[in-house]
């Protein structure tokens, strides 16, 4: 079992202090690193005028290793179908393609309800072309919920600025907030905290749980279109107090916060929707500059951390992208920044994935290389089969599957999606029939009128 080496915590660390110092001894040739305890700021709530209320309330998150205590138990009345489905995060299209891959669904249909118990899919996104006002986001979201016997991953980019599928739609009537390189430019970092909890509040009532955000990349190249006016800046400690006040601002409300892209491609002239990117950098200009945000909003509690399709040859040493690099996954943001939580894939109907990969190849060689999540893979049924082939045949092994499972689910009972009386209660499935959640998943809040 995986939670017999999750106690022996020092041993790990141990483990990868001779990695991450191996590992800058073999392609950098410097004096040994590893990464420091990172210290972060801890923001409070402004008050309100005339208001005598003092700081924020503290908010209760459990233990991470109590978590994966309690995703153990869950774990083992699971099926391997249900634990491989875990692996995936979908758009709605993907759970019905009848009408083609960006069809505006903005209601859940049979067919994906169908989809969701058949492929036990961990999570779903949506986009702006499904939504259509409040009520009905909030009604769709809930009958996607219901019709998965483990509660749902449902997740949303909403960064501020351009990358706001909620609040660029008028009828939605969410907060509108400047891009990042405005704040970054003009505002402090305690806006940027205000601003996180208020687009937590407001996905929440619709009952998102997941906000891929915020952008965790120093821009450092002017050409860089891609990331754009998404970054907090191009200097890493500005960014990485942004950063870091994002992901407490959205932790605080109890929304999934995740970081992006690692490792970095602030530096990037190209564009991985479009083709493959390879980025300049060597170790210690990631160490110096692009892993700084990253290592503060691990410190800061980040529940995910998305992985870029983009290639560091100088450091991989191939033109392997960072989604499907054990050395990016393992080595590095494991093992010597000690992320523990869950690698989630940018999304995998990208060109510089699929131009050179299978859905299937994609999904298996990264999984194989240690991402928890695979986002959107072009065909849901070939990734999904691919894995599940795989672990039944072996050649993925079962420990494996289990490593990325009990952090998506250990981050889902954190996070209350998965509550303790739900795993205590929850029998073990048949192979012919799979029961209905031992209780109804939470329900999304009533969406205030704007």
């Amino acid at each position: 079992m995986l939670m017999n080496s999750c106690k022996n915590t020092i041993w790990k660390r141990l483990c990868g202090l001779v990695l991450g110092t191996s590992l800058c001894l073999a392609l950098d040739g410097c004096a040994p690193f590893w990464r420091s305890d990172v210290e972060v700021k801890k923001y409070e709530a402004k008050k309100d005028a005339g208001s005598d209320q003092a700081a924020d309330e503290e908010s209760f998150v459990m233990d991470w290793e109590d978590a994966l205590s309690l995703a153990s138990e869950y774990y083992e009345n699971m099926t391997m179908e249900e634990r491989v489905g875990q692996l995936f995060v979908v758009n709605l299209e993907q759970l019905d393609n009848r009408k083609g891959n960006y069809y505006e669904f903005q209601k859940a249909t049979e067919t994906m309800k169908n989809a969701i118990a058949k492929y036990h899919v961990g999570g779903v996104i949506l986009f702006s072309r499904n939504l259509k006002n409040r009520q009905q986001v909030a009604a769709m979201n809930q009958k996607l919920q219901e019709a998965s016997r483990t509660p749902l991953f449902i997740c949303v980019d909403e960064e501020g600025g351009d990358v706001a599928r909620i609040a660029s739609k008028p009828e939605m009537g969410h907060t509108i907030f400047p891009s990042a390189e405005e704040i970054g430019n003009t505002k402090d970092d305690q806006y940027t905290y205000e601003m996180a909890k208020t687009i937590g509040t407001e996905i929440g009532e619709l009952g998102f749980n997941v906000d891929f955000a915020p952008v965790a990349d120093v821009k450092t190249s002017e050409l860089n279109a891609e990331i754009g006016n998404r970054s907090f800046g191009d200097d890493p400690e500005k960014v990485s107090d942004h950063v870091n006040a994002f992901v407490q601002g959205l932790n605080k409300v109890n929304i999934c916060a995740t970081l992006k892209h690692f490792p970095g491609q602030g530096s990037s002239n190209g564009d991985t929707h479009k083709n493959s990117v390879d980025i300049d950098s060597g170790i210690a200009r990631l160490r110096k500059t692009d892993f700084l945000p990253f290592e503060t909003g691990i410190a800061s509690g980040a529940d995910f951390i998305m992985m870029s399709h983009i290639s560091v040859s100088k450091v991989t040493e191939s033109s392997i992208p960072a989604s499907i690099s054990d050395l990016m996954m393992q080595t590095i943001l494991r093992q010597e920044l000690g992320f523990e939580k869950v690698i989630i894939t940018d999304a995998f109907d990208m060109a510089s994935i699929t131009d050179h990969y299978t859905s299937g190849e994609a999904a298996y060689n990264a999984v194989k290389a240690g991402a928890d999540v695979v986002l959107m893979p072009q065909s849901l049924d070939q990734a999904y089969q691919e894995i599940l082939g795989k672990v039944k045949s072996g050649k993925l092994t079962e420990k494996r599957l289990e490593e990325s499972v009990l952090r998506i689910l250990a981050v889902k009972i954190q996070r209350e999606l998965l509550t303790r009386e739900q795993v205590l209660a929850t029998p073990a499935p048949t192979p012919s029939y799979i029961p209905a959640p031992a209780s109804t998943p939470k329900k999304a809040k009533k969406p205030k009128k704007k």
